[in-house]
């Protein structure tokens, strides 16, 4: 670009950007969406060297009407129309519960398999959250029994699960 281009630009950005500016708040009441405007309003003077030779007058209404019509174009586009702006987030979409139901389902019914005594054991360490400890306390057996029969029992759930399908890891 030529000495002389760029000082032309730089005036018409210094006489024309701010009056553009407020021409184009008017019309889409956004701060950015008017810079955007007015940017590409001056682009396209910039990308037609000769309007810059035009009177003043003639110059204002090529600008303005340019402005007018880049927002005009923005209005009818399929973003506009098809795009809002929100305050709040889009609804998170809720994990399917399905799986969930299905395993349990699969677990409560390998669990059946076990005997009493193993599945005891498993249900107060696994779902209770309870140490050995508490659970021989609770049982009244030996922390070696509960361990024995965790081992065991998680054992024989492993071999049911895989028996109704479930692939170990």
């Amino acid at each position: 670009m030529r000495q002389d281009e760029q000082a032309a630009l730089r005036e018409l950005h210094g006489d024309y950007a701010q009056l553009l500016w407020r021409f184009a708040m008017r019309l889409v009441h956004d701060r950015a969406q008017a810079q955007d405007v007015v940017q590409e309003t001056l682009l396209r003077a910039w990308q037609h060297p000769e309007v810059l030779t035009r009177e003043p007058a003639a110059l204002r209404a090529w600008l303005f009407t340019v402005a007018r019509n880049l927002v005009i174009d923005e209005w009818r586009s399929a973003r506009h129309r098809h795009e809002f702006g929100t305050d709040q987030l889009p609804e998170t979409p809720a994990d399917d519960a399905t799986e969930r139901v299905l395993d349990a389902w699969l677990v409560g019914d390998a669990m059946e398999s076990l005997s009493a005594d193993h599945r005891e054991v498993i249900r107060l360490a696994y779902y209770g959250g309870r140490d050995t400890a508490s659970i021989a306390a609770e049982l009244d057996i030996p922390e070696g029994t509960v361990k024995s029969r965790l081992h065991y029992g998680l054992r024989a759930l492993r071999l049911a699960l895989e028996e109704r399908g479930v692939s170990g890891r």
